[in-house]
């Protein structure tokens, strides 16, 4: 493994510089038509087995080792938020609009340095590597879900992970077996009062009266009818009803997610929030438009293969802690591989250190340790070369008996 850690302190300024040129080129999800063309000609020029809009924007590259042995995927996603940047960086983004505020740049410059030294490295791989580059993380229904449905988990054993925390100390590693991240949800209400003079509400239906009533009565579906042992969140996260000072609103529409972790729950949360809806508007004489639309399935690490990812992390160069992290109701459609191959997801950790404020993911002003690209790359690389050599031994053991 040294030389893998020794050729990836070499390539770690060109894994820098691929970040800064992607964060400075965001691309909205299913609109990652220039990055996908960008991972796409790295791989090409590195003389690895190319597969081009898989599911849509999705890359798919194969770096076939000297020896036989197992399939290992290492997932990285491309796509950027729909957010106004507001840092000071000197690669600040010049797409307006558009961010890459979650670290998603930072995952592809990972793997794509890792590629690269992988590849100097195919006389001792014991298998082969698929490089799954996955556009769409960030909006449903994903990438994920389409990028297998066209083959990319065929032939794979396993598959590995990561997400860069910009709120966890560099040189740390979090990970947690079964249900790490929850299953994100979207629901869409819409309430149909009748509207009137602001001067005379007896006249009139207040859609924003029963907006309000409805937002309170929502909060107590998790906060009376869940189990507080069960995690679960509902979120009203907008409120609309546009209308002059003096006029009552007409109709009022809100938005807002679920989380869960339990599919009972996640049905129970669905059906309860029409009984609430329903109920709300009976009483005020309003009516109604309801739309549930599930996001990803919950996350469900599989035991095996992250304890083998815990415990080879504990003796990566830069890694300082290893440690059972607490689950997280943000989603991931890297769960749907998760349903189709063993595998983990876990978290490193890019917390940047000097800077007075750490801002969290999605927001304008979200940047994140760049060393922490490296102490990935190390982990993700380790995993799969470690993996492929266990494997390719056990099955060599299993023919000779």
């Amino acid at each position: 493994m040294e030389q893998l850690y020794s050729n990836l302190d070499d390539v770690y300024d060109e894994i820098v510089e691929i970040r800064r040129y992607l964060h400075q080129h965001p691309e909205l999800s299913f609109e990652e038509e220039n990055t996908a063309a960008y991972i796409a000609d790295y791989h090409t020029n590195l003389g690895h087995k190319v597969r081009t809009n898989v599911g849509g924007n999705g890359v798919l590259a194969y770096l076939k080792g000297d020896k036989p042995g197992p399939t290992v995927a290492l997932r990285a996603d491309f796509d950027a938020l729909p957010i106004q940047e507001q840092t000071d960086v000197p690669f600040i983004s010049v797409n307006e609009g558009v961010m890459h505020a979650c670290g998603h740049d930072g995952h592809t410059a990972t793997l794509l340095g890792l590629a690269k030294v992988l590849n100097g490295l195919k006389s001792e791989i014991e298998g082969t590597v698929v490089f799954l580059h996955q556009h769409a993380e960030e909006l449903p229904p994903g990438g994920a879900i389409s990028m297998i449905e066209d083959g990319c988990l065929d032939g794979v054993d396993v598959i590995f992970g990561t997400h860069l925390q910009a709120q966890m100390p560099l040189g740390e590693i979090g990970y947690r077996t079964g249900a790490l991240q929850a299953a994100p949800d979207r629901f869409d209400i819409k309430i149909q009062g009748q509207g009137g003079h602001g001067a005379y509400p007896h006249d009139t239906k207040d859609s924003i009266v029963i907006g309000g009533q409805l937002i309170n009565n929502l909060q107590q579906i998790v906060s009376r009818r869940i189990d507080p042992l069960d995690l679960a969140v509902v979120s009203v996260c907008n409120f609309e009803a546009k209308n002059p000072y003096n006029v009552i609103a007409d109709t009022a529409e809100l938005t807002g997610t679920v989380r869960t972790f339990k599919e009972e729950t996640r049905n129970f949360i669905e059906n309860e929030i029409e009984r609430v809806v329903q109920g709300t508007c009976q009483v005020s004489g309003a009516d109604y438009e309801y739309t549930y639309t599930r996001g990803y399935p919950t996350l469900v690490n599989h035991k095996a293969e992250t304890e083998f990812v815990a415990e080879i992390a504990r003796n990566v160069p830069g890694i300082e802690s290893v440690n059972e992290t607490p689950q997280i109701m943000g989603g991931e459609d890297f769960s749907y591989y998760l349903q189709h191959v063993k595998g983990t997801f876990f978290f490193t950790g890019a917390k940047i250190s000097e800077q007075e404020i750490t801002y969290p993911h999605h927001h304008p002003k979200f940047n994140i340790n760049e060393r922490a690209l490296l102490y990935a790359a190390k982990v993700l690389g380790k995993a799969a070369l470690q993996y492929m050599k266990e494997h390719a031994h056990q099955r060599i053991k299993n023919v000779s008996q």
